[in-house]
């Protein structure tokens, strides 16, 4: 009984560690440094903005105008679009654009997002590359804001700050805001400490003679910021620099994303799992273990718990009674949720626990897909039904 007690303490304050401790590391860690931690000046070098698509149609024509205004010297912006086999009209849409700096390069086959950077990178030549998504729609200053961090010559890569523009349109895209609005602030510490843990597919830039050509299966907005670190360059969160783009729109997409998320970055990490070693990259090692690997496998360990728990609170340990207790309240309210998900407005107490349920047994899913060798390349659009990279 003893080894089940300290077992099932440990499974219990592993989410407490994860989503508060770690946290509350971070602040403590911070106390006392400055706002920013690197060197920050304005200049223009060369720029490519390199943005990924699959059956954009609705949304490729307003990105490029977008991109097409932002406020960055013109002659020193290229723009670089990468379609994987699209064929709804993407492509014809790009080329339009054809005499305002605007490169399509189409990849036939369906091979998936990262073999399309792939083949946009043998294309590069400026100093820095600019990675985003066809509905990522960037504040006018944007690149302007990503690029001054490279002044700092240990700064690799920049992540600028995706923000949700429909948050207040159903009980999903709520829970999907709050969610990402405490990502951005653990970002914002792990930057101001030594480096932010991974990019963003929306946002982010990197200096382009670091990129290395990246494998079908992994996610590049991960892969590719641990390869940088491994070398011995940080990454940094620049809060200024701002995309605006929708969320998934629905529970059920939304879990979904985090499954494959979490399936190609599992895998991804442990190909580059030197970035875990402490000896080699020093805290960045408790940083990416805290932040991703121990969430990923999370839970396992909240699983075990409640057994456990359970286990305990028919011994006679009444402590271990309440955790079950409330252990069954979540899991009844996460069903009726479930039960709700079409809705657009659920409760508080409602939507929480069943988006926090959801997302864990999703993630669990992707880990055990991970380990059959089961990796997914391609996933489906949040706009539309069709397969999207």
């Amino acid at each position: 009984m003893t080894v089940v007690l300290a077992l099932t303490i440990l499974c219990l304050l592993l989410p407490v560690y994860v989503y508060v401790g770690y946290p509350a590391l971070l602040w403590i860690l911070t106390l006392g440094k400055p706002t920013v931690t690197h060197t920050r000046k304005e200049a223009f070098p060369s720029v490519t903005l390199v943005i990924s698509c699959y059956n954009e149609v609705e949304v490729i024509r307003e990105k490029l105008r977008n991109s097409l205004e932002l406020d960055y010297p013109k002659g020193l912006l290229k723009i670089i679009v990468v379609s994987d086999g699209s064929d709804d009209g993407t492509d014809e849409l790009v080329r339009e654009f054809s005499g305002d700096a605007v490169t399509l390069i189409r990849q036939e086959g369906r091979l998936g997002k990262t073999m399309g950077l792939n083949l946009a990178m043998a294309e590069v030549v400026s100093e820095i590359t600019v990675f985003s998504d066809a509905n990522a729609m960037y504040a006018p200053n944007a690149i302007a804001k990503l690029v001054r961090n490279f002044a700092d010559q240990k700064v690799g890569y920049v992540v600028g700050a995706a923000l949700y523009t429909d948050s207040d349109h159903g009980a999903s895209a709520h829970n999907e805001n709050l969610y990402w609005r405490y990502e951005l602030a653990v970002k914002d510490m792990e930057s101001r400490l030594y480096s932010v843990v991974g990019g963003d597919g929306a946002i982010y830039a990197i200096r382009s003679e670091l990129w290395e050509p990246l494998q079908q299966q992994d996610i590049n907005d991960f892969v590719n910021p641990l390869q940088v670190v491994s070398k011995g360059y940080r990454g940094v969160f620049d809060s200024e620099a701002r995309c605006f783009e929708e969320t998934a729109g629905d529970f059920d997409r939304e879990v979904a994303r985090k499954e494959r998320i979490v399936n190609r970055s599992i895998r991804g990490l442990f190909r580059v799992r030197s970035v875990m070693n402490p000896f080699r990259t020093g805290i960045f090692s408790l940083m990416v273990i805290s932040h991703k690997l121990l969430r990923w496998v999370l839970p396992l360990f909240l699983a075990l718990g409640v057994v456990g728990s359970v286990i305990l609170a028919f011994g006679g340990l009444h402590v271990f009674q309440v955790v079950s207790a409330a252990s069954a309240t979540i899991l009844t309210l996460a069903f009726v949720g479930h039960c709700r998900r079409q809705e657009q407005h659920l409760t508080v107490w409602v939507s929480v626990p069943y988006y926090f349920v959801m997302v864990n047994l999703y993630a669990l899913r992707g880990i055990l897909r991970a380990l059959r060798g089961q990796t997914q390349v391609t996933w489906n659009s949040a706009r539309s039904q069709q397969e999207q990279r």
